[in-house]
């Protein structure tokens, strides 16, 4: 969720249905901020509070890059309709 005091370009925000600000996704879910190819927030100097109150290599951390680690060794599932 971002605060007032953020600074972050409209066209990296959206609203919940609830009416927060938060910052969007791309269609692979993660931040529309996050470089992928380099694992690393595009935005890092004006990223917001939340953001800043993330600890690197904490355990939360941790867990998220070995989540993604493993989606991309098992690739992405296609769905036939």
């Amino acid at each position: 969720m971002l605060m007032p005091e953020d600074n972050v370009a409209a066209h990296l925000t959206a609203r919940t249905p609830a009416g927060l600000q938060v910052m969007a996704r791309g269609e692979d879910g993660w931040c529309v901020a996050l470089d992928g190819v380099h694992m690393r927030c595009s935005i890092y100097d004006t990223r917001p509070a939340i953001c800043r109150k993330f600890a690197m290599a904490g355990p939360y951390c941790l867990d998220v890059r070995a989540d993604y680690a493993d989606r991309r060794a098992r690739g992405i599932p296609l769905t036939l309709y």
